[in-house]
């Protein structure tokens, strides 16, 4: 063999080595996250291409407020993953909760609503907002009757459940509507399918960070990036909003709240279900110092000890969602 043809085979048998080592790199991912769940539908609740119109259109129509200046669109935008760029969106007349407003992408898969996780179904959260005084303010009836008021409302309804606008056909709609707001074509996803470029190497290390030394995946698991499970995370506490124990009564559950999905965290600040912490980055850095020490904290808050470096990773990660 002579000399060149012997450093061909050798550059050829180096990149095969590097292919390979690359390839090795590639950090390990976790299998529950194509576990993607089912979608359940109520019995009486099936998906139809007209009733999810007629909800699409509800949803979107500033009539189901008390004034008709707020939609349900109003504080949850598409360009935000369907939450709000505000720690409170202004509800009728201005008026100012205090709970900021989640993504509604994926919401189909939620077992229960509400950050206490009080409602049970899709169907009785839509009732919240509309009848809630700080939001819609409105009365169910009272929106009936203005819906069957108006002719093309009035044809809608009629084509979708051969029925008028009342609670039961309003509440439906909008839940089939919002049962198609999916989102899992994140980066993440074609990772997931075997893309290898389509995280970023540092988002790569802050994949191995999350389910390793931050431990973040002990809440945030599965393609949800959730487990929908309660806890305090350290976040500073409010007066007059109790979380989950405000519904059981139990002081173990004062100030919990339920974990959110991580899905388009990227778009979604502020962050915590008050709105309080403006970006990704000082979420990270309040996880990283343990959060803010007060007595309704989580154990599973501690401080992580993650770099600067690490702490860039891990959002690159997060930011990937």
């Amino acid at each position: 063999m002579n000399a060149s043809a012997h450093l061909s085979k050798l550059a050829t048998v180096g990149l095969i080595v590097l292919m390979l080592s690359c390839e090795k790199n590639e950090p390990e991912v976790p299998g529950t996250l194509s576990n993607w769940p089912q979608m359940s539908y109520p019995q009486d609740n099936q998906p139809e291409t007209s009733k999810i119109n007629l909800g699409r259109k509800l949803f979107e129509d500033p009539i189901l407020s008390l004034d008709s200046s707020i939609s349900c669109a109003s504080c949850h935008k598409p360009q935000f993953a369907l939450a709000d760029d505000l720690a409170v969106s202004p509800g009728v007349e201005g008026r100012l909760g205090i709970r900021n407003s989640p993504s509604l992408l994926n919401i189909g898969y939620q077992p229960y609503f509400m950050r206490e996780g009080g409602v049970p179904t899709l169907e009785m959260q839509i009732l919240v907002p509309i009848q809630e005084h700080n939001e819609m303010s409105f009365n169910m009836v009272l929106l009936a009757d203005r819906l069957n008021d108006d002719s093309t409302y009035k044809k809608l309804f009629l084509q979708a459940f051969n029925d008028s606008a009342t609670a039961y056909t309003i509440t439906r709609s909008i839940a089939q509507y919002e049962r198609t707001l999916i989102s899992r074509d994140a980066d993440i996803d074609a990772y997931i399918s075997g893309d290898n470029n389509a995280i970023t190497p540092s988002a790569k290390r802050g994949m191995e960070l999350f389910y390793g030394m931050a431990n973040c995946s002990k809440c945030h698991s599965g393609p949800l990036f959730t487990d929908y499970s309660f806890h305090n995370n350290g976040t500073s506490i409010l007066d007059g909003d109790y979380g989950r124990g405000q519904l059981t009564l139990d002081s173990s559950d004062f100030y919990t709240f339920k974990v959110p999905s991580l899905r388009n965290a990227a778009l979604t600040a502020p962050f915590m279900h008050d709105g309080s912490v403006a970006t990704l980055e000082e979420v990270l850095l309040q996880y990283n110092a343990g959060g803010t020490l007060h007595d309704y904290q989580s154990l599973l808050i501690q401080p992580l000890g993650l770099s600067k470096s690490q702490l860039l990773e891990l959002q690159s990660f997060i930011e990937a969602l």
